[in-house]
């Protein structure tokens, strides 16, 4: 559907469900996503998503996961309380991963950090260049 529809107009329209239906999801239904904060185009994270998890983020515009290593729906904050709120979702061209503009609450990362993206390669080594903003402790409520 993606790949037929390119070359339309820019306003052309299909409906969601057709653009769900059409989704390259892996082998395990899912597709990755990335969060991207809206307001200042930082990237925050990537995670996965299947249908079930996309509806809910679109019907309540609280963003949802699919957890690979929990095996289920990981709504984003729910044990943190630093949640996302949705703002727009995109589409790639292949119709094979997923853009959340959203609006994050506190760290999005498990480790206290702004953002995921932490490690910074340089040269022939790998440079851990950003510190937690709040301990992972902390924010889990674990003492």
């Amino acid at each position: 559907m993606f790949k037929d529809n390119e070359q339309q107009p820019s306003g052309f329209r299909v409906p969601l469900s057709e653009a769900l239906d059409n989704l390259g999801y892996n082998d395990a239904d899912l597709v990755p996503a990335i969060a991207r904060q809206h307001d200042s185009g930082e990237i925050l994270m990537v995670a996965w998503m299947n249908r079930t998890a996309i509806e809910e983020t679109l019907s309540t515009g609280r963003v949802c996961y699919y957890s690979r290593s929990r095996g289920g729906l990981w709504r984003k904050g729910e044990s943190s309380g630093q949640t996302q709120t949705l703002v727009g979702m995109r589409i790639d061209c292949d119709g094979d991963v997923l853009l959340l503009d959203v609006d994050q609450t506190g760290p999005a990362c498990h480790t206290g950090r702004r953002d995921c993206f932490f490690w910074r390669v340089d040269g022939d080594e790998v440079e851990l260049d950003k510190t937690p903003l709040i301990s992972p402790d902390q924010l889990y409520g674990k003492k």
